[in-house]
């Protein structure tokens, strides 16, 4: 008599937890799509992005790097490395993936040398 009691308590309101949550394997696919859409895929073309823009990298261009050092492209020495002019008479050699990104505008004028 009990047993049949906690029995009916449970279904109150016609609520079935089952029927709310379904299948938990079905609940797993779920969550693993959400976390594709919020942080896989924006990921992925932030990634293909930059990866365009570094491929599309040539002498004169401005970008800056990894560390924040704004400079210009003055060469390409092979595929992956680049001769950087990061001010007057100022010239060092990076390798491709430390560059952050490409900038249209010159954030800090390049000192030149006092006469």
């Amino acid at each position: 008599m009990f047993f049949s009691n906690l029995a009916y308590a449970q279904d109150v309101g016609g609520i079935n937890p089952q029927a709310i949550f379904g299948n938990p394997i079905v609940l797993i696919i779920v969550f693993i799509g959400i976390f594709y859409f919020l942080m896989i895929r924006p990921q992925q073309k932030r990634q293909k992005k930059l990866n365009e823009t570094l491929n599309s990298l040539k002498a004169g261009d401005r970008v800056m790097t990894t560390s924040g050092i704004y400079g210009t492209i003055d060469s390409v020495v092979d595929g992956q490395n680049f001769i950087l002019t990061i001010a007057s008479g100022v010239k060092i050699q990076i390798v491709r993936a430390a560059i952050a990104s490409k900038v249209d505008t010159n954030p800090m004028p390049i000192m030149s040398e006092k006469k």
